[in-house]
């Protein structure tokens, strides 16, 4: 008998650090693979799923504004970069079976589709796996704010933020030993406080818009379809 879903359409947001080995830049082949099998077995509890992901572990464009580039370039640099992965994850899930679309917010047709909210919809509920890259397709923006706003526009249930952490800590816990975890936290907490695990806009809107997030490890088996059944795993933000 099949488990019962809490969320049945998510917004999966994934870092660019997903597709690389710890500690090194660029995409790590096996690493992709094993992402690709884990994403397969989150499809497979039924849920819609669509994938915000980011581009860090290639460009990151704040990176090369701080060095002199002009911030408009260098966010674009950062968009193109969610393609690349974009395309890496996409060619990994259907080589094992995972039917796949994927939706860009920068014109190129001859990779990807466009970004249109009611055919993303339509791929969604006919049981794709939706990978939606370029960022919002508008410099400034983080790929944090781009999944919330995916998010809401889509009518997802959830947004499930997937770090290498297994929550939202006090402090940093490599450096504070004394931070404290969080189980649950408030929107204007985290705002109040300046956590820094999504940026201020991200957080604002999806306040806005009473839309959770879940802060999750990724790198335990089995976490993503906990988070869609809706089990205690990581730290829940919302309206406390």
């Amino acid at each position: 008998m099949a488990r019962k879903l809490r969320y049945k359409r998510v917004l999966l947001k994934l870092s660019g650090e997903s597709f690389g080995s710890e500690g090194s830049g660029g995409i790590d082949l096996p690493e992709i693979e094993r992402l690709a099998g884990r994403i397969q077995s989150a499809a497979g509890t039924g849920a819609q799923l669509a994938l915000v992901i980011g581009g860090g572990n290639i460009v990151r464009g704040a990176q090369f504004h701080l060095a002199g580039a002009e911030r408009a370039a260098a966010d674009y640099m950062g968009m193109l970069a969610t393609v690349i992965n974009g395309m890496a994850l996409q060619l990994s899930l259907e080589h094992i079976g995972v039917e796949t679309r994927l939706l860009s917010a920068i014109w190129m047709q001859e990779l990807a589709e466009p970004y249109i909210r009611r055919r993303c919809i339509r791929h969604l509920e006919k049981g794709r796996v939706v990978l939606l890259v370029g960022g919002t397709g508008n410099p400034h923006f983080t790929t944090d704010t781009t999944a919330a706003l995916r998010a809401t526009e889509i009518g997802a249930e959830v947004l499930l933020k997937a770090t290498k952490v297994d929550g939202i800590y006090s402090a940093d816990p490599m450096k504070d030993p004394t931070a404290r975890r969080y189980d649950r936290i408030s929107y204007l907490d985290m705002l109040n406080q300046q956590l820094k695990v999504m940026d201020l806009t991200a957080i604002s809107l999806c306040m806005d818009n009473k839309l959770p997030v879940v802060v999750f490890d990724m790198r335990k088996e089995g976490n993503i379809e906990k988070a869609i059944r809706g089990e205690r795993i990581g730290t829940l933000v919302g309206d406390i």
